[in-house]
Order: structure tokens, then C-alpha cells, then sequence
């Protein structure tokens, strides 16, 4: 079946949907992105990832398209038209198309929207979490505000290229003090031999992830304990578990870090509890 996009108010087969090439978007990365998985036919959590698309363009001041309302509409449609029943469903909106300048185009220039939804065989995401994944540490080379969800993606393409090219499946970024920041698509976390959940604040150096998000609440109502502080790469060497959150891969248990074996090398247990459980804490719409 051919795959169908949304392109600023068309539905189109994917083999003629196409943007203007003084689009922002493609000139200045000057646009912002949602990611947001699809599981049974439904999306999970749309009404945080609207809310946070809605924070991204307003720190950016890029004009919302249309309602946010209007928006959920499209990528439902889009995950209808190309019967999505789990996998993701993506948005993306630039400042629009102009003339090539570095500063803002004039008032009047209409944002533009795209939105596309793949399948992804949830039996393959299963296999990873039963073997675990492996990853390497990088230096953090990203601009200070990636608490902005914006398409300015270019080291985060660079560390997953150097992540697969060491046969590991994700990167995790180290800063300046030597604390791990986040993954360059997913969240950071450790899991310590006492037990406790330990995550990087999200008030500076991630972004705010809404698969971490939910998983906040869910280890509360789970009675695990968090903590919210910076690790180092040593701190998640010794650790009992390590993994990574994202809406696409949900709760990725990590069994290796930089060549080194996390606790047993296996997936650990409260990992494996966080991803059985994770969608209990989830909406559907």
C-alpha cells in the first residue's frame, strides 16, 4: 500500500507530496517536531505532545497552523489513511516559505506542516528489549536550548552515525562536567543497586521527553524511587541498570555502556517491569 502524507492541507501518496526548496525547514532547520507513537489504531498521549508542540513554536515564535485541535485531526487521518495500527506518527512545522534570509520573513508567511505515519513491528521493538541494547558516550556539541523539540538535528545525527558505526544502537551525551545529559533520540536513565531510578533533571540539558514524562508517574504510582540529579558515565558503568526512554522505542533496557557490561550484561528487571507496565499510565485517542 502506498504511504499517504498531509503537506499544508493535501493528503498526498508520499511519491508526489513535496515542499517548496526555500522552505525554512530545509534551508535553516527553522522548525520544530513532534514524535508520537501509535499502538492499537490510537495515538499515546497526543494531548502532551501537542502541549509541548505548542511550547517549541512559542519559544521559537513560529505562528501555530492552525488549532491545536485541527492538528490532532490530521494525524489521526494520516494514521487512518495508512492503516497505522503501531508504529509512529510524525509532525513537523517550519516558519514557512521565503526568500533565503537569515532573519525572520514578513508577517503573513504561513508555517508549514507536514505529517507522515510508518508502521513499526512491535515484535522487533520486544526482541531489542529481551536482548538489551548497547550504547557509547560522546561529547555534548548541541546548542543550550534542546529543551526545544526543534529539526536542528544535524549532532544528533552525527552521534547515532558513530553509535551504529561501534555496533551500539544509541549514544549517550556527556557534558563539559562530565555528567551524562541525555541520548540523541531518547532519555537517560540508571536504575543504582539500591534500587533507586535516577534521571538527569529536565530543567537544563534535555529534552523534556513525554515517554519520560509518564514514566515519572508511573514510578511514583509503582512506589520506585526517583531521583532527579546528574550521573556520570562511571556512576552508570557501576550500576545495577541502565536504559533509555522514547516514544519509539517506549523502555529500552541498555545492557552495555562504552564496551563495558551493566550489572549481570541482561536486561534487568526494573526495566522489564517499567516497559510491561509503562502503558497502564498512557492515554489513548
Amino acid at each position: 500500500m502506498s504511504r499517504i502524507a498531509y503537506v499544508n492541507g493535501r493528503y498526498q501518496d508520499m511519491r508526489d507530496a513535496s515542499v517548496n526548496i526555500e522552505d525554512r525547514g530545509y534551508q535553516f532547520a527553522d522548525g520544530v517536531y513532534e514524535v508520537c507513537e501509535v499502538r492499537g489504531g490510537k495515538l499515546v498521549d497526543m494531548p502532551r505532545h501537542l502541549a509541548r508542540l505548542q511550547r517549541s513554536l512559542g519559544e521559537l515564535r513560529i505562528a501555530e497552523p492552525m488549532p491545536l485541535a485541527a492538528l490532532s485531526v490530521v494525524m489521526h487521518e494520516v494514521v487512518r489513511r495508512n492503516r497505522v495500527r503501531f508504529g509512529i506518527v510524525y509532525l513537523q512545522i517550519s516558519r514557512g516559505v521565503a526568500r533565503r534570509d537569515h532573519g525572520f520573513p514578513a508577517a503573513g508567511v504561513k508555517p508549514s506542516v507536514v505529517v507522515t505515519a510508518r508502521s513499526i513491528d512491535p515484535a522487533k521493538g520486544a526482541a531489542n528489549a529481551a536482548r538489551g541494547i548497547k550504547v557509547i558516550t560522546v561529547p555534548e556539541n548541541r546548542w543550550p536550548r534542546v529543551d526545544i523539540k526543534s529539526t536542528a538535528l544535524l549532532p544528533n545525527v552525527l552521534a547515532k552515525q558513530a553509535a551504529r558505526e561501534a555496533g551500539a544502537y544509541e549514544a549517550w551525551y556527556v557534558d563539559s562536567d562530565g555528567f551524562v545529559t541525555e541520548g540523541s533520540s531518547s532519555n537517560a536513565w540508571i536504575v543504582t543497586e539500591e534500587g533507586r531510578v535516577v534521571t538527569r533533571p529536565d530543567k537544563s540539558g534535555i529534552l523534556s521527553g513525554i515517554t519520560r514524562s509518564v514514566l515519572k508517574e508511573a514510578l511514583e504510582a509503582l512506589q520506585i524511587r526517583l531521583e532527579e540529579r546528574p550521573f556520570t558515565p562511571q556512576e552508570a558503568a557501576g550500576a545495577a541498570e541502565a536504559f533509555v526512554t522514547a516514544a519509539s522505542m517506549i523502555v529500552m533496557p541498555v545492557v552495555a555502556i562504552d564496551g563495558h557490561a551493566i550489572g549481570s550484561g541482561k536486561p534487568g528487571p526494573v526495566a522489564l517491569r517499567l516497559r510491561e507496565q509503562f502503558h497502564r499510565f498512557t492515554t489513548f485517542s
